[in-house]
């Protein structure tokens, strides 16, 4: 049990940004007035409207043909709304110009490849979800009207949050719906133990209801009240449906990694700490780090709309000016310590005092990759070894990219990423989701190998490098397949039917009313 003045600093912790905490006094805020204040924060929190009493209904609802025409309609007279000279909408992310016409596309490329779509499940609620955020949207210019034009009033802010969730729910769509085929039970949670969190769960389940997930969850990671369920509720709810889906899991799971200590990292970066953001766009953070613009090594971080799963820091420089980064290949606490001992981030949100996350940091666990008797011959044959990088043949390979799992040296990632393509797998085109550091557990012909499963195998992935016909004819045996589904998060099946992807090279050191059909390039 909490007592009255516990219980407003509890919720007000969680619920309000960390300039508006210090504004509200309890000794004089009437109970009415503070949960008149707890609720608007809750409804905007989780994209709720005063018109929306109907909400999402328990069981699937049944689409049909003229529900997504009407779908279709609606999407199109937002686009038409957002149109608006006055308005005068920045292309940047999250540009709802280009988001909504993406998402039209999308659902047609789906439509016409699946004539199932009322039994799935995931697509029901996902159009009835589009259409209640679409008529949010069109009742905001109802409204606010006239204010719609200002840029810094309370309707434009609520545009900024729809247009975040609206480029959610399209990621989303787009990861469920790979090419326009419902990728059901080959989707792959990115981290090991999270996917076998779901998997044990869920089963091969799309998404489960919150009150579903919040009771499995709790039995891993307690969850101290409801109060701090709802907060979490918040963070990972990124569609605001009521629902969490397995990609909004591993967003969630990627963001605060790792496994062990998930909500004790989440609680740490996305409750107290001052520097977080939530539901800021790219201009917003901007806007919030101007004031502090003679303030070097001030900063701000919050979830990256156009790389979802990862980390966007806003930080002020030395000669007063603002950039905004996505941490590489480690966490976010790493990147803040890194961060501060270089004097980039200095002070969270403006402030003086620097949170010292020291004590949070733990150690990378390190993935073994054991080398079976059958790969040892294979690369013998070839006149090479299975630990040397096949990127650059001079280091030994550290790293593993996931979901793919293919194996590289960290010089030639770090290079890759910094090429046109560096987002996604520079042997399989796979998108890199996240990266673990390996150790090549070498094979020795003389030793024993009954001992081989004392330590834990993560077993590595054929070469794309690879053309030797000997590789075809003894691969049946290998454990590293792609159809491998144990180890391996996503399936060979899932890559561009496009054309393959060609290995790299030796690094030295976008309708209705004819609005939709054309969507606009983001530059950002």
């Amino acid at each position: 049990l909490l007592r009255w003045p516990e219980f407003c600093t509890f919720t007000v912790f969680f619920l309000f940004s960390t300039s508006e905490r210090t504004h509200i006094n309890f000794t004089v805020m009437s109970f009415g007035a503070l949960w008149s204040r707890i609720h608007g924060k809750l409804s905007e929190a989780i994209g709720l409207s005063h018109d929306s009493q109907d909400g999402l209904c328990k069981e699937p609802p049944h689409i049909d043909k003229k529900t997504i025409e009407k779908t279709w309609r609606l999407m199109d007279q937002v686009v038409r709304m957002c149109q608006h000279p006055r308005l005068n909408l920045k292309n940047s992310p999250p540009f709802i110009l280009d988001i909504l016409p993406d998402t039209y596309q999308h659902l047609r490329l789906i439509c016409a490849q699946d004539f199932n779509l009322s039994e799935n499940e995931y697509f029901c609620f996902f159009i009835m979800n589009l259409m209640r955020k679409c008529k949010s949207t069109v009742h905001l210019f109802k409204v606010y009207r006239e204010q719609m034009y200002d840029e810094y009033s309370a309707g434009r802010r609520s545009l900024n949050k729809l247009s975040l969730i609206f480029s959610h729910m399209l990621a989303e769509l787009k990861a469920e719906f790979p090419n326009g085929q419902f990728i059901g039970d080959r989707f792959r949670v990115t981290k090991k133990d999270a996917a076998e969190f779901w998997r044990s769960c869920f089963n091969n389940r799309t998404l489960v209801s919150w009150k579903e997930f919040r009771v499995a969850l709790n039995e891993v990671h307690p969850i101290c009240s409801g109060l701090e369920a709802l907060a979490l509720k918040t963070t990972i709810d990124l569609t605001c449906n009521d629902y969490i889906s397995n990609f909004e899991f591993d967003v969630f799971t990627r963001l605060f990694q790792p496994w062990a200590s998930l909500l004790r990292n989440w609680q740490i970066l996305a409750v107290t700490h001052p520097a977080y953001v939530a539901f800021l766009t790219y201009d917003e953070v901007k806007r919030r780090l101007q004031k502090f613009i003679k303030k070097p090594g001030s900063y701000v971080f919050r979830l990256s709309c156009t790389r979802l799963g990862q980390w966007a820091v806003g930080y002020v420089t030395a000669d007063g000016k603002i950039y905004q980064t996505i941490p590489q290949n480690k966490s976010l606490i790493q990147a803040l310590i890194d961060g501060s001992r270089e004097g980039f981030y200095l002070y969270p949100n403006g402030r003086n005092v620097n949170p010292d996350l020291s004590w949070a940091l733990q150690p990378t666990p390190e993935g073994h990759v054991k080398v079976t008797p059958e790969q040892y011959e294979i690369y013998c044959e070839m006149g090479t070894t299975f630990q040397l990088c096949k990127i650059c043949a001079e280091n030994d390979k550290d790293i593993k990219i996931e979901p793919c799992g293919h194996l590289l040296c960290t010089p030639c990632l770090l290079s890759w990423q910094e090429s046109e393509s560096g987002g996604t797998c520079p042997f399989c085109r796979c998108e890199i989701k996240g990266t673990e550091s390996v150790v090549i557990d070498v094979f020795e012909p003389r030793k024993s190998v009954e001992s081989s499963s004392v330590a834990p195998v993560v077993h590595d992935l054929i070469d794309m490098d690879i053309s030797d016909s000997r590789v075809e004819s003894k691969s049946s045996n290998l454990p590293c397949e792609m159809g491998n589904e144990t180890d391996l998060p996503f399936s060979s099946q899932l890559l561009p039917p496009a054309e393959p992807a060609p290995l790299p090279p030796c690094f030295d050191k976008r309708t209705v009313g004819g609005l939709l059909t054309h969507p606009t390039t983001s530059s950002k």
